[in-house]
């Protein structure tokens, strides 16, 4: 492995991320719309819904990720995956706006969610397989680069798309997946010291070994990303029904408004690396876990119409104020510029504490061990929060009072963890 970061194959390899952020963008922006719109389903329904997705990569990506470690094949241990599951995300993400009766409608997000669970983790353990431990960080945060600039796509472009055909922002989505998995395909060539390799524990077993440790860094750290993420996947499943509801703004609009978290995300996704590298992975971590808290309260008690108030015009992700006004960025909108920074210092530095905690044979495995993490906080999120609205008589605004305290918690348990710095494990 060199020792320095190939900053041209990172991006490349970017693509991979990207084309899953596009996906993930839309679907959850106007999934919830459609649920809650067209089939007449409850927030709690919604919530469930919502959820179905993480409880099919539950059990796919852990399991798949152990298995990319052991596979062996010409074309090496993880493109594989990703050449059988992206075409058949991109044509079951194609037809999901197309049903009119619901179990139609699952059957094409559960061919969705179980084709894209199967392919993620191996195309994400692809960066460490490429990355020496002290450059993780950064590359980490040129992937997700990549991904906020899918995100940004699908909920910038999506919300303009969507206002003229609600079909629109899904094909976008499909054509873009195919497009990313092809670049990933025809750029990215996997390392080859993994031709052979003694066998490894899988990923139960090296679960095990996590918990059984004297130090509980590697524990503290997995139960933190379940924490923390609980709190995000929440707000960004209910958002677009938050800003219909608490705001009363269009569901474009929502999503528009949205779009400038990941946009701050993207900025700050490649400094947010560098900066792990200056004042250590741990410390950031926690400074963005403090800036998101507050950001979260700030939404919670500033009253809708105070959100609404223009700051300065921003054409590209501001909102009309009024109808055929100019784009402007509003005080909601400064507040998730905040947030989209501090999940950036979050979220970058994350992945690459899990995968030092290891060594290169058993990447893929303990990238599966924090989707494990990550997927099932993304299970308990969204219906924690869909029963608290329910419970509280339709009041979005109550996912911003209970996100914080997830955030909090997640916060002390990082401040506990003394491992998964850079060059630690190699």
């Amino acid at each position: 492995m060199s020792s320095r970061l190939n900053y041209g194959k990172t991006f490349l390899l970017g693509f991979g991320f990207f084309g899953l952020s596009v996906v993930w963008g839309v679907y959850n922006a106007f999934v919830p719309i459609f649920l809650s719109e067209k089939f007449g389903l409850s927030p709690i329904v919604v919530g469930f819904f919502m959820t179905l997705d993480n409880i099919a990569a539950l059990f796919i990506q852990p399991p798949v990720g152990a298995w990319s470690d052991r596979l062996r094949t010409p074309m090496g241990r993880r493109i594989p995956f990703l050449l059988i599951g992206a075409p058949i995300t991109a044509v079951a993400f194609g037809l999901i706006p197309l049903p009119a009766i619901l179990p139609l409608f699952v059957a094409c997000t559960s061919t969705l969610l179980l084709s894209a669970a199967f392919w993620r983790t191996p195309v994400i353990a692809l960066m460490p397989d490429i990355t020496p431990s002290e450059f993780r960080s950064q590359a980490n945060g040129i992937i997700n680069f990549m991904g906020g600039i899918g995100t940004i796509v699908a909920l910038q472009t999506g919300g303009l798309l969507y206002k003229m055909s609600p079909n629109f922002p899904f094909w976008l989505g499909s054509g873009l997946v195919l497009l990313s998995a092809l670049i990933v395909y025809l750029f990215i060539e996997e390392p080859k010291e993994y031709s052979t390799t003694e066998a490894q524990p899988g990923m139960f077993a090296s679960l095990r070994e996590v918990i059984n440790d004297e130090d509980k860094s590697g524990l503290r750290i997995l139960f933190a990303i379940f924490f923390w993420f609980i709190g995000f996947s929440a707000v960004e499943t209910f958002f677009t029904l938050y800003a219909k509801n608490h705001l009363g703004l269009h569901e474009g609009d929502g999503a528009t408004l949205l779009s400038v978290l990941p946009l701050f995300f993207v900025l700050f996704a490649i400094p947010s690396g560098f900066i792990a590298g200056k004042i250590g992975r741990r410390t950031t971590i926690s400074i963005g876990l403090i800036t998101l808290t507050i950001m979260l309260v700030l939404l919670y008690v500033t009253p809708a119409k105070a959100l609404l108030t223009g700051i300065a015009p921003l054409p590209l992700v501001g909102i009309p104020l009024v109808e055929g006004g100019p784009r402007m960025l509003t005080l909601a909108g400064v507040l998730l510029i905040f947030g989209g920074a501090a999940w950036a210092l979050i979220n970058i530095n994350s992945l690459p504490m899990i995968v030092d905690l290891t060594n290169a044979a058993r990447i893929g495995t303990f990238t599966g061990l924090y989707y494990l993490f990550s997927t099932f906080s993304a299970i308990v999120g969204p219906n924690v929060n869909g029963w608290a609205i329910e419970l509280t008589g339709g009041n979005y605004n109550i996912i911003m009072l209970i996100s914080p305290l997830f955030m909090m918690v997640a916060l002390w348990l990082m401040l506990g963890v003394k491992r998964g710095e850079a060059s630690q494990v190699n």
